[in-house]
């Protein structure tokens, strides 16, 4: 399993926005500071400015940069090399050879295409990969369709598939694995359903675009009383049993003591 942490709740903050920084920063357990989709074309340059002048936590602190495929990548690279800043998310990683010129950093790979989906295995290999996320928008727009969500909310199967790739593929890599945004900002209730997926699918953090989806995010990570004292009850049974073993009525193996493990880890006892 991958050693890195940074959430669970990370919040996008447009780059060019510096004086949403420090409030981005304060309210989440990690910002995003975005420096390709958020900010347009004409305010790259102001931008990477902004960010480079700014004074927040590295440790809680990741730079979205734009494709390596476009001429703002190597200005974002270079202007990052003067900066405290080792956490980057490459914005639409489609191939390991993207990441060759990130070596200084800690990368989180975005897969958002269908070329990156399709090779997120080999890019999860990379060394400098920490973690990967995907993103369903612009996975759909490179499809050529129109929507990620069918009319009740739900993913579309393409995305459930690529969200499901991504996981996989970090997960057999060691790495961590981010899930998607929520894009519906006032679907509180869609959001807290899709992030206790999240959580109990296996993904390590959830990005958000919104401060009031932090709250959520951050409450369905967090184990209820219920889920911390049956995880201390079946690890202190293993203690005793060793193998496998009945407790309460249900088989406890080896699976299910590390998910008890994982629960105890969420509610900071691990």
């Amino acid at each position: 399993m991958s050693t890195f942490i940074m959430g669970p709740a990370l919040l996008f903050c447009p780059a060019d926005r510096p004086e949403r920084f420090g409030k981005a920063a304060e309210r989440a357990d990690a910002v995003i500071l975005d420096l390709e989709d958020a900010v347009a074309p004409a305010g790259k340059a102001a931008a990477r400015d902004a960010v480079a002048a700014s004074r927040l936590d590295p440790s809680r602190t990741i730079v979205r940069i734009n494709p390596a495929s476009t001429p703002e990548f190597a200005l974002d690279v270079e202007m990052l090399k003067h900066t405290g800043y080792r956490t980057v998310m490459l914005a639409k990683t489609e191939s390991a050879a993207d990441l060759w010129g990130l070596n200084p950093f800690s990368v989180i790979a975005l897969c958002e295409t269908a070329t990156g989906i399709l090779n997120a295995q080999a890019i999860a290999a990379e060394l400098n990969v920490v973690a990967l996320m995907w993103g369903a928008e612009d996975l759909v727009a490179s499809l050529g369709g129109s929507s990620s969500r069918t009319d009740n909310g739900s993913y579309r199967q393409v995305a459930s598939h690529a969200r499901a790739h991504v996981l996989l593929s970090a997960a057999a890599a060691g790495k961590a694995a981010m899930d998607s945004v929520f894009i519906n900002i006032a679907d509180l209730d869609g959001l807290a359903a899709e992030s206790r997926d999240a959580v109990a699918s296996g993904f390590g953090s959830k990005a958000c675009i919104h401060p009031s989806q932090v709250a959520v995010i951050r409450e369905a990570y967090r184990p209820s009383a219920e889920e911390v004292d049956y995880a201390r009850a079946i690890l202190a049974e293993a203690t005793q049993s060793g193998g496998v073993f009945q407790f309460r009525g249900r088989m406890i193996d080896g699976p299910i003591l590390r998910q008890a493990q994982q629960t105890l880890a969420r509610a900071g006892e691990g």
